[in-house]
C-alpha cells in the first residue's frame, strides 16, 4: 500500500560546503527514531555520506537519499553536496523535490554556493525554510546570519524561533508562535516560561512576524491594522499561503551537532513545506506529449497515468546500475513497464525499494509523491521522464553546465585503455556534469569536469570501483595557426624513377580570411592548365598540410587558397602527384604569408564578494585577461566578466578559491581566437618541439 499522498513532505537539504547539511539531517533520522545513533561526519559513520571518497575527505560529493516518519508524515530527505564543484548533482536533485531547508552558518553566514544552490531553488519554484546553524559555535551570532540571508538572498526571512545564548551559552531556543522558551538536555527539549532578560527580545520578534505574515494576507492586514490579535491558527495559515507564494522563508535557528533546535524544524516542515499533491497545484506539473509537442499535466493523487522523473543515477560494479526517481503520478509496481519518453524505448521495472544511505529498504509499489529507488534498468539516465506507454509524457529536460576545466588521462598499465573508457563510460551516467571525450588532434584521452577536485574524485571512483588507475596531466590547449597577409608560391613535384613517373605542378594564392572564416578553395583553372580530375586533388593535397600546421604543428585556420594555373603531362600526371604539388605550394607560400598562432579566449564571469573584487582584476589582468565589465549584484556580491587567454585559466578553480577563501565561482565558456603575443609564440614552438621528442 502506497503513501497517503498529502501525508508526504519531499525535501531538500541545500547549502554550502561544510554548513552542516549531513550533520542535520542526521539529527532529523535520530530524532524521529530512523536511526539510533546520532553519527558523525568526523568520525565518517553518518546515513548519507558512505562512499569511501566522502568519509576520507569529511564532505558529501554525492547526493544521498533517506527518509523518516514524524508525527504520521513521510519525510524523504535528500542531502546534497555543497561544495562548488560537485552542484550539478544538487540542481538534480531539487528538479524532484517541493521544497528544501536551507542551511546557513551562524559564523560564517551565505556561501557563494549558498546563493548559487539558493538560485537553482528559485529556478524550480521550490518553497524553502532557513535553518540557521552552529549556534554554539565560535563568534556565532543569529542577527548577524537573519541580515545576511535577507541580503545576500535578496529575501524576507521570518524567524519562528531565536536562541537562548550562543557560543558555548547557547542551551535553546524561543517558539516565537507559542511564545514559550525550549531548553535542551541531551537534545530532549523541555517546554517552560520565557527568560525575562529575553522577553523584550521575543515581544520584538514576534511583532515583526506577525506584521511580515500579515502583509501577505489583505484580510489579516486589515484585521492586524485594526487592533485586533491574531490566533495562532490565523498566522500558521498565513504563514503557509506566504511559503507556497514564496513571498517570504520561515526561518530557525539551532545546532544540528547538539540536537537543538531540530524537532522544531521537522515540525515546520511538516507544517509549512508542502506535501506532493499541494505543490501540484501551486506549481502545476507540466511536460509535453512526445509525438505532438502539446503541453501536458499530471496531478499526484488524482488517478493520472503513471509518470516519474529520473533525478539521480549511481554506478555500481556489482548491484548494476541504481536509478532513483521521484514519481509524479501513479503507482509503480515490480513489473510494470514504462516508456521513457527521452529515449523512445521500454523499460521494465525490477524489484522497488526506498534508500536510507546505502540500505535497500525493499516495497511492493511506489504511489504518487514518493521517492525510491530501482536496479538494473538498461536505458534511463538522470533527467529522464518515464511513464505509461499508453499516455507519453516527457517533462522538461535539466539543464548541465559545461566543463569548467578538463585533464588529459593516461592508464598507468599499458593496454587499459579500454578498462578506462567502459568505467568512465558507467560513471558518466552516474554524473553527468562530466564530459569524456578523445581528442582528435593528440590522440588523448580528455575528462573534463565542474573542478580538479571533481576530477580527482572520479579518477578515485574509477580506481575503486572498475579497478583501473589513471595519471591526469594537463591537457594540450587547441592552439591553431594563421597568416596575415598575401602568399603566392608553385608547388611543382616530378619523379622519374623508370617507367612511369609522376608529375604535378600548381600555381597557388593564400590570404587571410576573418576570423572565425575557416577555410575556402577557388578554383580559377582556365583553358585546361590542370585537368579537372586532378583540382580536387590539390584541395585534398592542401587541407591535409593544414591539419598538420606549419609552424608549430597546429591546424591552420581562416585562410582562403586560390589556385589559378599550373601545368601537367599526359602519361606521368595522377592525383597523388598533384596532392603532393598542393602540399608543396602551401608549404612555400606560408613564410611569406606572416604566419601567427592563435590562442583560444574563454569569456569568463566571475561572483566575488567585494571585498576580494580588486584582487580578482589584478589577477585576471596578470593573465593577460581584459575585463569587459564589473555588475553590482543583488546579494551582495560583485559579477567581472572579461576575456582571458584559455592557456592561463586551467587551474583557475584552486587560484579564485585562494583569491576568495572559498567565497568565489566562476563560469566559462569558449569565445574566439587571437594572436599570440611574440614573446609567448616562441615558448610554444619550444614546447610543441620538445613534446614531439618525447614522443
Amino acid at each position: 500500500m502506497s503513501i497517503d499522498v498529502d501525508k508526504i513532505r519531499n525535501i531538500a537539504v541545500i547549502a554550502g560546503g561544510s554548513a552542516g547539511k549531513t550533520s542535520l539531517v542526521e539529527a532529523m533520522l535520530f530524532n524521529a527514531k530512523a536511526t539510533e545513533r546520532l553519527g558523525s561526519s568526523a568520525d565518517g559513520n553518518t546515513v548519507t555520506d558512505f562512499e569511501p571518497e566522502e568519509i576520507h575527505r569529511k564532505i558529501s560529493i554525492s547526493s544521498a537519499t533517506a527518509f523518516c516518519d514524524w508525527n504520521g508524515h513521510r519525510v524523504n530527505i535528500v542531502d546534497t553536496p555543497g561544495f562548488m564543484h560537485f552542484l550539478e548533482d544538487t540542481r538534480c536533485c531539487l528538479s524532484a523535490m517541493d521544497g528544501a531547508v536551507v542551511i546557513v552558518g551562524a559564523r560564517v553566514g551565505v556561501k557563494a554556493e549558498t546563493a548559487k544552490v539558493w538560485q537553482y531553488a528559485d529556478q524550480y519554484e521550490v518553497p524553502r525554510v532557513v535553518f540557521i546553524n552552529k549556534m554554539d559555535r565560535e563568534n556565532a551570532s543569529f542577527e548577524t546570519a537573519l541580515q545576511g540571508v535577507e541580503k545576500s538572498l535578496a529575501v524576507s526571512a521570518v524567524p519562528l524561533t531565536i536562541p537562548i545564548g550562543a557560543e558555548s551559552s547557547f542551551s535553546g531556543v524561543i517558539d516565537l508562535l507559542k511564545m514559550k522558551a525550549l531548553t535542551f538536555t541531551d537534545g530532549n527539549p523541555s517546554a517552560g516560561e520565557i527568560p525575562d532578560s529575553l522577553k523584550d527580545e521575543a515581544e520584538e520578534y514576534r511583532k515583526q512576524m506577525i506584521e511580515k505574515v500579515a502583509e501577505s494576507d489583505d484580510a489579516l492586514l486589515e484585521k492586524y491594522l485594526e487592533g485586533a490579535d491574531l490566533t495562532e491558527e490565523e498566522i500558521r495559515e498565513a504563514i503557509m499561503k506566504g511559503v507556497m507564494a514564496r513571498a517570504f522563508v520561515p526561518l530557525l535557528c539551532g545546532s544540528a551537532t547538539r540536537n537543538i533546535g531540530i524537532q522544531q524544524l521537522l515540525d515546520t516542515v511538516i507544517a509549512f513545506l508542502p506535501s506532493p499533491a499541494a505543490r501540484a497545484e501551486a506549481t502545476p506539473i507540466k511536460g509535453k506529449v512526445p509525438a505532438s509537442g502539446e503541453e501536458a499535466v499530471r496531478k499526484p493523487g488524482s488517478g493520472d497515468p503513471v509518470s516519474l522523473r529520473v533525478f539521480k543515477t549511481v554506478a555500481d560494479p556489482f548491484a548494476g546500475k541504481l536509478t532513483l526517481f521521484r514519481v509524479f503520478s501513479g503507482t509503480v509496481t515490480s513489473d510494470t513497464v514504462l516508456y521513457n519518453a527521452n529515449r523512445d524505448s521500454k523499460e521494465k521495472m525490477g524489484n522497488i525499494f526506498y534508500l536510507m544511505g546505502k540500505k535497500q529498504v525493499p516495497v511492493k509499489e511506489a504511489g504518487p509523491g514518493e521517492v525510491a529507488a530501482v536496479a538494473k534498468l538498461k536505458e534511463a539516465q538522470t533527467g529522464d521522464s518515464l511513464c505509461d506507454p499508453a499516455h507519453p509524457i516527457v517533462f522538461e529536460p535539466i539543464p548541465f553546465t559545461d566543463p569548467m576545466i578538463s585533464y588529459a588521462i593516461e592508464p598507468k598499465s599499458r593496454g587499459d585503455e579500454e578498462k578506462v573508457s567502459t568505467g568512465l563510460q558507467r560513471l558518466l551516467e552516474e554524473d553527468p556534469s562530466l564530459k569524456f571525450h578523445r581528442d582528435a588532434e593528440s590522440a588523448d584521452m580528455i575528462l573534463g569536469g565542474m573542478g580538479q577536485m571533481h576530477l580527482e574524485v572520479t579518477l578515485e571512483k574509477l580506481k575503486r570501483k572498475f579497478g583501473v588507475e589513471v595519471m591526469m596531466k594537463t591537457p594540450r590547449i587547441p592552439y591553431r595557426e594563421t597568416i596575415r597577409a598575401l602568399a603566392s608560391s608553385q608547388g611543382r613535384y616530378k619523379k622519374q624513377s623508370g617507367g612511369r613517373g609522376q608529375f604535378g605542378d600548381c600555381w597557388i594564392k593564400i590570404e587571410p580570411l576573418p576570423r572565425g572564416g575557416g577555410f575556402e578553395f577557388v578554383n580559377e583553372i582556365v583553358g585546361g592548365s590542370i585537368p579537372r580530375q586532378y583540382i580536387p586533388a590539390v584541395e585534398k593535397g592542401i587541407v591535409e598540410k593544414m591539419k598538420e600546421g606549419l609552424i608549430a604543428g597546429y591546424p591552420l585556420i581562416d585562410l582562403r587558397v586560390t589556385l589559378y594555373d599550373g601545368s601537367y603531362h599526359t602519361v606521368d600526371s595522377s592525383e597523388m602527384a598533384f596532392k603532393i604539388a598542393g602540399s608543396m605550394a602551401l608549404q612555400k607560400a606560408f613564410p611569406n604569408a606572416k604566419p601567427v598562432i592563435l590562442e583560444p579566449i574563454v569569456k569568463i564571469e566571475v561572483s566575488t564578494p567585494e571585498d576580494s573584487l580588486g584582487n580578482v582584476i589584478g589577477d585576471l589582468n596578470s593573465k593577460r585577461g581584459k575585463v569587459q565589465g564589473v555588475e553590482s549584484m543583488t546579494n551582495g556580491t560583485q559579477k567581472v566578466t572579461a576575456l582571458v587567454p584559455m592557456a592561463e585559466m586551467l587551474t583557475y578553480a584552486n587560484q579564485l578559491n585562494s583569491l576568495t577563501s572559498g567565497q568565489g565561482m566562476y563560469t566559462m565558456e569558449a569565445s574566439h581566437y587571437e594572436e599570440v603575443p611574440a614573446h609567448i609564440t616562441q615558448k610554444i614552438i619550444a614546447d610543441r618541439s620538445e613534446a614531439k621528442k618525447e614522443e
